[in-house]
């Protein structure tokens, strides 16, 4: 096994409290050392115990972030946050199906690109070699969310042409925010066979087999041996049953049993036709859920026979096999021009300071679709911590830990080149998650930043920050310091559900009121707000009232912001424990990552309200960010990039 030779010597005195070394990461990551332990508060938890190069990161100069440097010794976050998740790095297949970029093989047809400008068309090409190596690793940040880890060699095909993420050479084109990718889009998750896919598409294929014309040829094949599969585990008169409230499973399964049944696809084009207006309605229904636009095409001459047609352009084509698992839908792509989105609009360029294996692959037309967005070589999946993770579960529950962080931070202080500028912790994942209890990176890197008389802030949900409350106050006598916590509602079964692995809201606030009591001016993010469940006047109202009796210098509030990833997995918890409001996120969120500005002004507006009638100065979010509070910041009230 390739990983065998990263585990510790079994003579290893720090192994004493940890249990049998755990399985390996998907990927090899060099010098790596693999743990995990028998306390119940680590449960199901993998350590993945790094020596990084470097600890202070530079944000790119184009971040809406009033800091520049920040420092993060951990990567993934054990508080288990339903909202705080990343997305997945599929690659295109030439079939419209899509791989990981690691399960590539020689051979393999995969869509690429030819001709050069405007007039670039997607090709099908061949997987002509596949391998990895480890170099330098850069995350992409797109506007829609979608994440990128690539070398700083790697490209990406722009609006200004092949740009190189981070050149070694200086003459070469780099790649900047503000620049526009090409290609279809952030591609959707495949649908999990729940009972619910599964009856939907039972439904799809039986009834719309009754319906199909007259004139159809009876259907043979691989839709009707699934569908045997499925009625082990569902009933018949379940599966012919119109769900009262379809989920979002059931209406995927609904369209791949109907296209199984009257679908056509061809290249671009698919197309339902029935007998039956009620079931074409359904399947209108099932697409717009789906955000499919569709049409239902008049056909006088076919007496009575009608159908419904999906927007003929690639990005609906893939989205429909992708949403629906419709592997039998044939995909001609061949001589389709190459378009760009402002979504694709590159936000955020961070120099991650590990060395990662990455995966490099050579095609027929020199590049590829990767997660959407045409690129080429050495390019590795954006799931968390970029080590081809799952970017749900794993993000919970597999943590990176940089255990060289305060030597590393120590070096970095003391170099000639470091001009003494602010820096900011728990911007990327929390620094005080119950992972730090265990590891104690933070004492060494508090005493390095007071050594040093560096500025520094820490924005966290963790009570553990209390245990270096004698560092923080040391520090705080030779330069500034500021402190934020994270506290978006009192709701305990509230928190209990969407943030598990946190400390409750009242102990946090009792951690306000601690730090205030040691003279520390604590500001707090009323973050974040989930519409529909904590956004009522009485929430807001309770919230702000309890942040201010536990002497907080400060409030803003930060609605819920749902990247690519996070936004399907916080849809599927919403969808189990919420349905009612399912139709109301779809369209809060029908543009992108963010809420509506008009949204987040009206919950901006009413926690100033209730902040003045508790005389609660309002902080904006770069305020909370700031290591000294006094500093003007920035005032939108949209969440953050880094938060």
């Amino acid at each position: 096994m390739r990983w065998s030779h990263l585990s510790a010597r079994p003579d290893d005195a720090s192994l004493l409290d940890a249990a049998p070394v755990a399985s390996p990461l998907p990927l090899a990551l060099p010098g790596a050392v693999v743990r995990t332990f028998d306390t119940p508060g680590f449960s199901g938890m993998t350590f993945y115990e790094i020596r990084a190069k470097s600890m202070i990161n530079r944000v790119p100069g184009a971040s809406r972030v009033p800091f520049q440097y920040t420092i993060n010794p951990y990567r993934g976050c054990s508080h288990a946050c339903s909202y705080c998740l990343g997305g997945d790095t599929p690659i295109l297949m030439a079939d419209g199906s899509t791989r990981p970029l690691s399960q590539l093989q020689v051979g393999d047809a995969v869509l690429g690109t030819t001709g050069a400008g405007p007039h670039r068309r997607y090709e099908t090409t061949t997987v002509l070699d596949h391998w990895s190596t480890s170099k330098p690793a850069y995350r992409v940040t797109l506007a829609d969310g979608t994440r990128l880890v690539a070398s700083g060699d790697h490209r990406f095909l722009t609006d200004r042409g092949w740009r190189h993420v981070s050149p070694a050479e200086p003459h070469l084109p780099a790649l900047a925010v503000g620049d526009r990718m090409s290609g279809v889009g952030h591609f959707a998750d495949p649908p999990k066979e729940s009972p619910d896919y599964q009856a939907g598409y039972l439904c799809g294929l039986i009834r719309g087999d009754a319906g199909a014309p007259l004139t159809a040829s009876p259907r043979e094949g691989d839709a009707w041996i699934r569908a045997d599969g499925y009625l082990e585990d569902v009933p018949m008169h379940e599966a012919l049953r119109w769900p009262e409230m379809p989920t979002g499973g059931w209406y995927r399964g609904f369209l791949a049993g109907a296209f199984g049944a009257t679908g056509v696809a061809d290249r671009l084009a698919i197309v339902f036709t029935s007998r039956d207006q009620g079931f074409l309605s359904r399947v209108t229904e099932a697409l717009t859920h789906l955000g499919l636009p569709s049409r239902r095409p008049p056909h006088p001459q076919l007496g009575g026979v009608g159908s419904v047609e999906v927007t003929r352009d690639l990005w609906a084509a893939l989205r429909f096999r992708h949403l629906t698992g419709t592997i039998e839908a044939p995909l001609d792509a061949s001589g389709v021009g190459v378009r760009s989105d402002p979504q694709l609009t590159v936000a955020d360029i961070e120099e991650l300071g590990l060395t990662l294996p990455l995966y490099d692959i050579t095609t027929g037309t020199g590049d590829f679709i990767a997660d959407g967005v045409v690129s080429h070589n050495c390019f590795a999946r954006n799931t968390h911590t970029y080590l081809d993770l799952d970017a749900g579960h794993d993000f919970d529950s597999k943590v990176i830990v940089k255990v060289n962080a305060g030597e590393l931070v120590r070096r970095e202080l003391s170099s000639p080149r470091w001009t003494g500028s602010p820096v900011a912790m728990g911007t990327n994942v929390d620094v005080y998650q119950r992972a730090e209890g265990r590891y104690r990176l933070m004492p060494e890197i508090l005493t390095a930043l007071r050594d040093h008389a560096n500025p520094f802030s820490i924005l966290t949900k963790g009570t553990l920050i209390l245990r270096d409350l004698e560092l923080l106050k040391q520090a705080a006598t030779v330069t500034d310091v500021g402190l934020a916590f994270s506290v978006g509602f009192l709701d305990e079964a509230m928190w209990r559900a969407v943030e598990s692995g946190t400390p409750s809201p009242q102990r946090r606030l009792d951690a306000v009121r601690r730090l205030t009591d040691a003279g520390f001016a604590v500001t707090v993010l009323m973050a974040p707000i989930l519409p529909g469940l904590t956004d009522t006047d009485e929430s807001i109202e309770e919230t702000v009232a309890a942040i201010a009796a536990a002497g907080a210098s400060g409030v803003t509030a930060l609605a819920l912001h749902l990247r690519p990833g996070a936004r399907e997995w916080y849809a599927a918890w919403l969808t189990r424990e919420h349905p009612a409001l399912a139709p109301r996120y779809r369209d809060l969120y029908r543009d992108g990552s963010y809420l509506p500005q008009t949204y987040q002004n009206e919950i901006g507006a009413r926690v100033r309200l209730a902040a003045r009638r508790h005389n609660l100065h309002r902080a904006t979010p770069g305020e909370a960010r700031q290591a000294s509070p006094t500093t003007p910041a920035h005032s939108d009230t949209e969440q953050l990039t880094l938060l």
